[in-house]
C-alpha cells in the first residue's frame, strides 16, 4: 500500500509505503511522481492517528453499560476512526463497585472477541470514584458512590480490567490518597488529578507521590475561585504535571485554551474530548447513566433546562484545529498534543511516521480552521471517512 500526503511535521510531500503483511510503515520517502498512490495526494496532510485518553462513550454507545457488547464498541470505534482517532482509553466513571467492575469486564470481553478493538483500546481510564463529593469539583459524578481510596478495591478493578487500567483520576485531598498514589504509580499506573478542591500543599504532596497529569484542567471545579490562590493556578505552575484540556469552546473558552497552553507549553499539554454517548449523534435528549442529557445544536451537552455541562460532544480533530486557531500554535504542535504527548504520558510507543512504526495514520485537509479527515489507516487497513 502506498499513501501520499504532506507530512504534518516537515511540510514535505512524502510517499509512505506500508507493509501489508505486518501493518507497519516500510518506508517514508520523498514524492515519486512515477508512482501512483493507492490513496492520498500532495494536497492532503498526513499525520499519526490521534489518541484520546478520555472518552466515556460515542455515537450513542455508552461505555458505562455493563451489558455492552463487541458490536456496540466496534460501532463507536469505527465512528471515531472517521474523525481520525485510531486509539483511545475507555473511561469508566464513578459508580457502585459491582457495576464498574462489570463495565471493565464487558469491554475486556469485547477486546478479546475482536482484534481491531484490542488495538484501538490499549487500556482504561478510571475517573473516580476516589474524587471530591463537593458540588463543583464533583461535576456530573453521583455523590452517593464517591468514596475514599481503597487499594484493595482498585486491585479488584484492575483484575476485572485484565490489568489494563492505565490512568486513574483522583482528588489528592482525600484521606489516604498520598499512599494510594504511591502504590498505583509503583504498579505502573499513571495518576491524574481532577474533580478536586485540593490546596497547594495537597497538590504538592500528590505530585511528590508520583501524580503526573491534571485531568481536564479547568473543569470539574468550583464556578468561583480565589483569583490567585486556587488549584488551577497551582497545577498550571507545577512543571512536573502535564495537563489535559477539552478545547471545545464550551468546557474552556478560546482565550482560556490559549492561556493554559501557553502556561503549560506544548510539551506538557494534551488534548482530550471527554466525549459522552450523545457525541456524534443529532441534537436531542439522550439517556446517559442515571440521567437524561440534552445534546444541543451548538455542541453543548448539558442537563436539560440548565447550563450545567455533562460531558462533551466534540471530537479530537476538532480540538486539534481549535488549538491551532485559538492558541496561536502550529499544526505540528497541536497534533503532538493529541498523539505524541498522551502516548508519552502513558509510556506507550511513540506515535510517529517512521519506518518500523505501526501504520496508524490519517489523511486530512485543513479548511477554514477546521480539520476534515478523509482517510484513516490502522495497521495498514484503510478506512474512508465518507459516511
Amino acid at each position: 500500500m502506498l499513501i501520499r500526503g504532506k507530512h504534518a511535521v516537515t511540510g514535505q510531500v512524502v510517499d509512505i509505503r506500508v507493509n501489508d503483511a505486518n501493518g507497519a510503515i516500510a518506508d517514508v520517502a520523498p514524492l515519486d511522481p512515477a508512482r501512483a498512490p493507492d490513496f492520498g495526494s500532495g494536497d492532503l496532510f498526513v499525520a499519526p492517528g490521534l489518541f484520546d485518553i478520555h472518552i466515556n462513550g460515542f455515537a450513542g454507545v455508552d461505555f458505562q453499560n455493563p451489558a455492552l457488547v463487541a458490536a456496540d464498541l466496534a460501532h463507536a470505534t469505527r465512528e471515531q476512526l472517521r474523525h481520525g482517532t485510531t486509539q483511545y482509553l475507555v473511561t469508566i466513571v464513578s459508580e457502585a463497585h459491582d457495576r464498574m467492575a462489570a463495565c471493565f469486564r464487558a469491554v475486556s470481553r469485547a477486546r478479546e472477541e475482536q482484534p481491531e478493538l484490542a488495538h484501538a483500546i490499549p487500556g482504561f481510564h478510571l475517573e473516580g470514584p476516589y474524587i471530591s463529593a463537593e458540588d463543583g469539583p464533583r461535576g456530573g459524578h453521583y455523590r452517593d458512590v464517591l468514596r475514599p481510596p481503597s487499594w484493595e478495591e482498585f486491585q479488584r478493578f484492575q483484575d476485572a480490567a485484565g490489568g489494563r487500567i492505565k490512568l486513574v483520576t483522583v482528588a489528592p485531598e482525600l484521606p489516604g490518597m498520598t499512599r494510594f498514589i504511591e502504590q498505583a504509580v509503583a504498579s505502573g499506573v499513571v495518576i491524574g488529578l481532577g474533580h478536586s478542591g485540593a490546596n497547594a500543599q495537597q497538590i504538592a504532596d500528590a505530585v511528590a507521590a508520583g501524580a503526573t497529569v491534571a485531568t481536564h484542567l479547568g473543569n470539574g471545579s468550583h464556578a468561583v475561585l480565589p483569583r490567585h490562590a486556587n488549584y488551577i493556578q497551582v497545577q498550571l505552575a507545577e512543571d512536573r504535571l502535564m495537563a489535559a484540556f477539552i478545547a471545545d469552546g464550551h468546557h474552556l473558552p478560546p482565550y482560556v485554551v490559549k492561556n493554559f497552553i501557553r502556561a503549560k507549553g506544548v510539551a506538557r499539554s494534551i488534548l482530550v474530548t471527554d466525549a459522552v454517548p450523545p457525541a456524534g449523534m443529532p441534537p436531542g435528549i439522550y439517556r446517559y447513566g442515571r440521567v437524561e442529557v440534552e445534546a444541543k445544536p451548538d455542541g453543548l451537552i448539558c442537563l436539560p433546562g440548565t447550563p450545567y455541562l455533562f460531558g462533551a460532544a466534540t471530537t479530537l480533530e476538532r480540538c486539534v484545529a481549535n488549538a491551532v486557531a485559538w492558541a496561536g500554535i502550529s499544526l505540528t504542535d497541536a497534533i503532538r498534543m493529541a498523539t505524541e504527548n498522551p502516548a508519552r504520558l502513558l509510556g506507550l510507543a511513540p506515535r510517529v511516521l517512521e519506518k518500523g512504526s505501526s501504520a496508524d495514520l490519517i489523511l486530512f485537509a485543513l479548511e477554514d480552521s477546521r480539520i476534515r479527515v478523509t482517510d484513516t489507516v490502522v495497521r495498514g487497513q484503510h478506512f474512508s471517512s465518507t459516511p
